[in-house]
Order: structure tokens, then sequence, then C-alpha cells
């Protein structure tokens, strides 16, 4: 049973561009599943979340990543009375955006882009569903409901100030309110993100060898999940100890974050999915210990794992390749495939031929990025 600020799919405000209602499938499982099928939603197989695609098959990848927050988002939307559809689509498609490389790329594409608007990923994730995909017979774009495509864009809440184009261009044509929060399903979303990745990075940086056990354990959080592990399961053998005490870390936050929502949502007694925008904060978050904790463990992260010497060497490299196809392209477009020819044909001075190189480079895998960057640049 959906509470009443639930966002019901009976009363979208619609799609950009009238289509037939579906007879069995509701308009927000409608968008998620039109983000399944993307092409750009297949590429994230292949993109990285923090280790580069080639080094290893058991790291985390894009694909990988999204999934586990569309998890993450299914349970707590349960738990919340909220529709558990709409925050699935917004976890499934709210990294649609990203470069190869992960940050590293999205650093290097900021640069690069800064004389011609600039690059953000959550705008980019809005290009690629409203324009890029090109699949449809009657729109560009997958076309998708107003309360997905809100959410995608300011799940991590209101966008205010300088708009990055690719947002303020979509925004003009069909006003998502950016000034306000969205739904409490895109606000779902949003923390499901910080749960799984905090979660899967751990078990990443110590299937890497980047810090060990014994480093958590110095932790909060994490500390205390071993230590109960410990007295629970004396002995128990390595692997097995490191999943029950990161398992135990994930249900702490995910059960936060569902008690802090509960607190709050009872207090505001909204009575509808606008109610919830309208409140002028967010509904879902972590307690105030929580958040000191994970800030904590974030700190560590970043420096034993994000600038770790080896990812930092990295990082290095591959910030060199799109440096390097960036500017090849801008130079001969001709390198492009023939189906971008036909765009490159319609550019109207260097920011359009910038804007439309910066769609196709951010669209690559990191494989793809690194094949390209061999044959055109090394070989």
């Amino acid at each position: 049973m959906l509470k009443p600020y639930a966002s019901d799919p009976g009363k979208s405000r619609g799609r950009q561009f009238e289509e037939v209602i579906s007879t069995f499938r509701s308009p927000f499982q409608r968008d998620r599943d039109r983000i399944i099928h993307s092409s750009a939603f297949r590429r994230l197989k292949h993109k990285t979340q923090v280790f580069v695609e080639h080094e290893g098959d058991y790291y985390r990848t894009r694909l990988t990543h999204s999934i586990e927050v569309a998890q993450v988002a299914r349970t707590i939307a349960g738990a919340l009375g909220l529709n558990g559809e709409l925050a699935e689509a917004v976890a499934l498609a709210h990294d649609l955006g990203h470069p190869p490389f992960g940050h590293t790329g999205e650093d290097a594409l900021s640069v690069l882009m800064a004389p011609y608007g600039g690059f953000d990923h959550n705008a980019q994730a809005i290009r690629i569903l409203t324009r890029l995909e090109r699949h449809y017979a009657d729109f560009d774009g997958l076309n998708l409901t107003w309360e997905t495509l809100e959410g995608i864009a300011k799940h991590n809440g209101p966008v205010t100030g300088d708009l990055p184009y690719a947002l303020s261009d979509f925004n003009r044509a069909y006003d998502l309110e950016l000034g306000g929060y969205a739904s409490a399903e895109a606000q779902v979303a949003a923390f499901s993100d910080d749960v799984a990745y905090n979660h899967h990075d751990l078990h990443d940086g110590l299937r890497a060898g980047l810090f060990d056990e014994a480093d958590l354990m110095e932790l909060p959080l994490t500390g205390p999940a071993f230590a109960e592990v410990d007295r629970l399961y004396p002995g128990l053998d390595p692997m097995r100890r490191r999943h029950e005490a990161l398992r135990r870390v994930f249900g702490v936050m995910v059960e936060d974050v569902i008690a802090i929502a509960r607190t709050r949502l009872a207090a505001a007694d909204p009575k509808s999915a606008d109610d919830i925008r309208e409140l002028g904060k967010p509904m879902i978050r972590f307690s105030k210990k929580l958040y000191m904790e994970i800030k904590a463990i974030k700190g560590f992260l970043f420096k034993r794992m994000y600038r770790a010497p080896s990812v930092m060497v990295e990082r290095a490299r591959v910030t060199k390749v799109v440096e390097d196809l960036f500017p090849l392209y801008m130079a001969r477009p001709e390198l492009l495939p023939d189906e971008w020819r036909i765009d490159v044909a319609g550019c109207d001075g260097d920011t359009a031929l910038a804007r439309m190189v910066l769609d196709y480079v951010a669209g690559m895998t990191d494989r793809f990025a690194l094949q390209e960057h061999e044959r055109l640049l090394v070989s």
C-alpha cells in the first residue's frame, strides 16, 4: 500500500511527447524498462566505478553499481510506502551520464569543456535520455515521464545557479522545476547511491589490497561490525569474516535511512507527492551520528583508495587518453563514425562541435576509449 505522499503513476504529469498508455505496465515501470533496454545502460558494463575496466573482473563497474543502487532503492521505498518503480528507474539511470574512467574522465572533460559550457555527468544523463538515445520513430530520447526526469536531474537536491548547458537546454523546453526538491522516491535513490558505493568500495578496496581488515577495525561503523562477527563466529575464515562484517555495515546504513525517514515524514505529515517537493528540506537522510561515521569512512577511502599511489598512476594514464582524444576529434571530426558526421555537418561554430565531440567521447566505454587511443595515436 502506497502512502499518500508516494508518487502515484496514475497522477503522473505525463511525457514530453504524448503516447498511448500501456495496458499492462505503469508509466514508471515503462520508464524503468526503457532505461534497462537503452544503449547507454548497456555501456555501463564497461565503465569504471573506481578501477578501470581491465583491472579485474571482480571489481564493480557502473553497471553493477547501478543495479546495487536499484536494489537498495527498492528496499527503502518499499519500507516507506513509496513507489518502488519510480525509485528504481531513477536509481538505474542516475549514472548514465558518466564518461569513461569514472570521475577521472569527468574531471578531464570538465577542463576540456570549460570554454564550451562545461561538463556535468548528471546533466549529461538528461541529454542522453532526452536526445542522444535515438531508437524511436516519433521522438529522440526515451520520452520518460516528468517524474523520472525530475528525479534524475535533481536526486541530489535542488539545482540552482548557472545550469549546465545540457540541463538548461532541455529545461527550457520542459520545465523540471529545478529549484525545488524532488520526490521522496528520487531522494531515496540518492541515498541508496551513498549506501551502495560506501559498502562496495570497502569490498573492492580490500580485494585490491589497498588496505586490510585491521585498518577497518580502527574506523567507526566498520570496527564494531568486525568485532561483532568475531564474537559470534570466532575463527571464521577471512573471506566469510569480511563478508559478514560488511553486510552488517550495509544493514546499519539501510536501517538508519528508513528509521530517520519515518520520523521526519511523520513529523512533516505530507499529504501528497507535491507536499514533499514543497517542504523545502529533504525527507530522506542519515542520522547525524551515522552521517559522521560515514564521513570518517569516506575520508579513509579517499586517502587509501581513491588517491592510493597505484590508483593515481592509472588516473594519470587514462586522463591523458581523454586529453588526447578530445582535441583530436575537434581538429579532425572526419575521424568520427559515419553516423556522427551528419551531426558534424550541422555544427555551427566550435561550441556546437565541442558539444558533439563531448557526446561521443563521454559515451565511450573504458575499453573502447583505450582501443581508439591506441589505434589513432599510438600505433
